[in-house]
């Protein structure tokens, strides 16, 4: 019995043709849209950061299998380095346990305030890990690259996603926030943080969305915004985009005092 020809829709060397790129592409809005609705998301609390940012106990074992080693005095400055950046790992956990500690207590009939990473290592999954041990439900919008690993193990399952897309993966980034961590990091968390903030500035996201900026250390050398505004590339108005700080409590207080009073209070409506 001659065998029959698959559908259009089903045809898979359709789909991963170039002519196919508009399904796949459909395919990476429509899938997590889906996903959200089923789970009851209405809303997330984003955070970026470097992938290479590890647990302060895995870089201080690190550190002593060098001294063990030998002393190779350039391994231990690069492992040094790496523990004055494994307090960020720390905060970025600690900061979602207390975000989804909150959120839960939060009587909204939909889940509100759901933390969301790129869903790999390092800050990513400090924060996904923060979020299970504070028995709650997280996000992992991961990316495919030929260079680093699947989700992490701290995603909810149901709500692991991957993308093909950079695009469309920082489109649900943004589609969904409320408000945006961006701990120190490299060019994914420059691209990541620009963007957004590009989009808050030209109003192209109308809603209420702070950006706030952990580790004034780090973003205070990386990015003189100050500079920008001096030379008349930004507006001064501009620099009160990102809000600093360098405690979790602080930042706790400031996201869910903004959380607060621009989602959660009934507003007066305009006459």
């Amino acid at each position: 019995m001659k065998k029959r020809t698959s559908k259009f829709y089903d045809n898979q060397e359709l789909i991963h043709s170039p002519r196919g790129r508009m399904l796949r592409i459909m395919s990476e809005y429509l899938g997590p849209e889906e996903v959200f609705r089923k789970n009851k998301i209405q809303d997330t609390i984003v955070f970026f950061g470097s992938a290479r940012t590890q647990p302060r106990h895995i870089v201080e074992q690190a550190i002593e299998k060098a001294k063990a080693d030998g002393n190779d005095v350039a391994k231990l400055e690069a492992l040094g380095r790496e523990l004055g950046m494994s307090r960020y790992y720390e905060d970025a956990r600690e900061l979602a346990y207390k975000m989804t500690t909150w959120s839960k207590k939060l009587k909204q009939g939909r889940r509100r305030f759901i933390v969301a990473t790129g869903g790999g290592p390092g800050i990513m999954e400090a924060a996904n890990r923060g979020a299970a041990e504070a028995k709650g439900l997280s996000i992992g919008l991961n990316i495919s690259l030929p260079f680093e690993q699947s989700g992490n193990p701290y995603i909810s399952h149901e709500l692991e996603m991957e993308f093909h897309y950079f695009f469309m993966r920082k489109y649900w980034f943004v589609y969904l926030a409320k408000a945006l961590i961006a701990f120190p990091g490299g060019f994914g968390t420059f691209d990541e943080l620009f963007e957004t903030l590009t989009l808050i500035q030209t109003k192209k996201t109308n809603k209420y969305m702070p950006v706030m900026l952990f580790g004034s250390a780090f973003w205070d050398k990386m990015i003189d915004l100050q500079g920008l505004a001096d030379f008349g590339t930004i507006s001064y108005e501009d620099l009160d985009l990102c809000y600093r700080t360098d405690s979790v409590d602080d930042a706790f207080n400031y996201l869910t005092t903004q959380l607060t009073e621009h989602y959660l209070e009934e507003r007066p409506k305009p006459e």
